[in-house]
């Protein structure tokens, strides 16, 4: 799959996704994050602890303002073995998605950016 396509090669709605709520699920394989105007950090907090309770295969939409997001999710993706699936066209605010992997690898939980043991 090239980078920044879905599966099928288009993306579904997921209607309006405002809010400060953390998360919503739209359905058991796509979530949304709406890390509103948070950095990296509580950004990647949130994300650790949303992806750890979702089953592999799911796809997880990050909406965020941070201007380092385009850099930290594909690392963070790297880093712990979830598929980066690039930026969502379309979209009114900055979104990204990714692919929760079966295999991922443990991070820090006060620390998602740093390997886990």
């Amino acid at each position: 799959m090239a980078p920044g396509r879905f599966p099928g090669g288009r993306m579904t709605s997921l209607g309006d996704v405002s809010g400060d709520q953390p998360a919503s699920t739209a359905s058991a394989a796509e979530v949304v994050l709406d890390g509103g105007d948070a950095r990296c950090v509580l950004l990647l907090i949130r994300l650790a602890r949303l992806v750890a309770g979702l089953e592999a295969g799911s796809v997880v939409r990050v909406i965020t303002a941070d201007p380092a997001a385009p850099l930290d999710l594909p690392a963070w993706c790297h880093l712990t073995g979830h598929l980066y699936l690039g930026p969502v066209p379309g979209r009114d605010r900055p979104t990204y998605a990714l692919q929760v992997s079966g295999k991922a690898r443990p991070v820090n939980p006060s620390a998602p950016w740093r390997p886990g043991s």
